[in-house]
């Protein structure tokens, strides 16, 4: 039993010191979990403060913005490895580490380094989706579930043991912005369960079914430009799943065009792959190589704020049977 203060409040927890390791907003959920649930977290550790948003201003990532609320000290290494880190870390008295969405490969002397290993919070049913995209990956696959695995890092990309998992539905509107932000708060909630019951000895660690593995490599910028010889399926899917970020885009008289917000539009015409059909209330209407429509709700200027397609094209227009590359 623990009894410490932390952010002016008694945190009395039955679990031992931890270090939290995240970076993105994906992982703000878990920490505030924990804290909030009085876990005696004493250390965050994410990456360093880097250039951001269109000016490019030195920003702290959001890791870092909510352990400095809850008056947590903070620990940014450019790189997680190095006997002098790891005993930096380990100075706070930590036995187990928790990660969500860190951003960096963790080497086996940290690994060793926690008598109660380190927990991962991924965003996928393991063995599916191992890697670094694995919510775009499930989208861009058309996949109806995707979910949230706890486990126990090894030395492998996700190879390490399940302690638990929780599946949510991908629904037909869904983008990357609305699985990743329900799938970050079903893991904030699913380590928070699993936690407790790992470090109190009552789960048994599940090895993972190699072969059932699958993987989820790091976006490359070409996938994010649309190919409209596709069928519009994957049009949509392609959109959706870059949506709110990178963007999906097309080339329209040499300029670069993001696209949001695509569902299947019923159209009775003729049309080849990326002509304009015209527009409706669901947005700019284009055929797919399968002389399928999709309507795209909103468009963004390379450089400019995104807006509906209607406000677009009023501005910028783009006429029935023009093409989009």
């Amino acid at each position: 039993m623990e009894k410490e203060t932390k952010g002016g409040r008694i945190t009395d927890s039955p679990l031992p010191g931890l270090v939290f390791l995240g970076t993105p907003d994906f992982a703000v959920p878990s920490l505030r979990t924990l804290v909030e649930s009085g876990a005696p977290v004493r250390l965050v550790v994410t990456q360093p403060d880097r250039p951001s948003g269109r000016g490019r201003k030195v920003a702290p990532p959001p890791v870092k913005i909510l352990a400095n609320r809850y008056e947590i000290p903070v620990y940014q290494p450019p790189r997680i490895r190095g006997a002098e880190v790891i005993r930096k870390i380990k100075s706070f008295g930590v036995e187990c580490a928790v990660v969500a969405a860190f951003g960096q490969i963790f080497p086996q002397e940290f690994l060793d380094a926690f008598a109660l290993g380190t927990l991962n919070v991924h965003a996928s049913l393991l063995p599916r989706y191992r890697g670094a995209a694995p919510i775009q990956r499930a989208i861009l696959s058309g996949d109806e579930t995707t979910g949230i695995s706890i486990m126990l890092l090894d030395a492998g990309m996700d190879t390490g043991p399940v302690l638990s998992r929780r599946e949510i539905s991908i629904e037909a509107g869904d983008t990357f912005g609305t699985v990743h932000d329900r799938l970050a708060q079903t893991g904030a909630e699913l380590l928070q369960e699993t936690l407790g019951g790992w470090c109190a000895g009552r789960i048994v660690p599940q090895v993972q079914d190699e072969s059932l593995a699958t993987y989820a490599p790091p976006l490359r910028k070409e996938e994010f430009r649309i190919d409209w010889n596709v069928e519009a399926k994957d049009i949509i899917r392609r959109i959706r799943a870059f949506d709110p970020h990178p963007g999906a885009y097309f080339l329209y008289e040499k300029k670069r065009i993001k696209c949001f917000r695509a569902v299947a539009f019923a159209w009775t015409g003729d049309g080849e792959p990326g002509e304009i059909a015209g527009m409706s209330e669901s947005g700019l209407v284009v055929m797919g190589g399968d002389r399928r429509a999709l309507a795209i709700g909103d468009l963004q200027m390379e450089g400019q704020r995104r807006m509906s397609a209607q406000d677009f094209v009023r501005g910028r227009p783009i006429p029935a049977g023009s093409f989009l590359e």
